[in-house]
């Protein structure tokens, strides 16, 4: 759990560093291994406010095109 919550603290970091609230993020897509973990998956919807999470990209096109 300790590296779970470390997840979210980063993302939280990451917020804030970029002055952003998470209500002014459009989409969550989810991207790279540790994201198709389903713990992972559900705090990130937590987080979202139960936002659904897309998980239908293409990992490499993401990359790719910076989404």
């Amino acid at each position: 759990m300790g590296f779970f919550n470390k997840c979210i603290k980063t993302l939280e970091t990451c917020l804030s560093d970029a002055k952003m609230r998470k209500l002014r993020v459009e989409q969550v897509i989810l991207v790279s291994g540790s994201t198709r973990i389903p713990k992972v998956q559900h705090m990130l919807q937590e987080f979202f406010d139960g936002r659904e999470l897309c998980k239908s990209v293409n990992p490499d096109e993401v990359v790719a095109y910076g989404k």
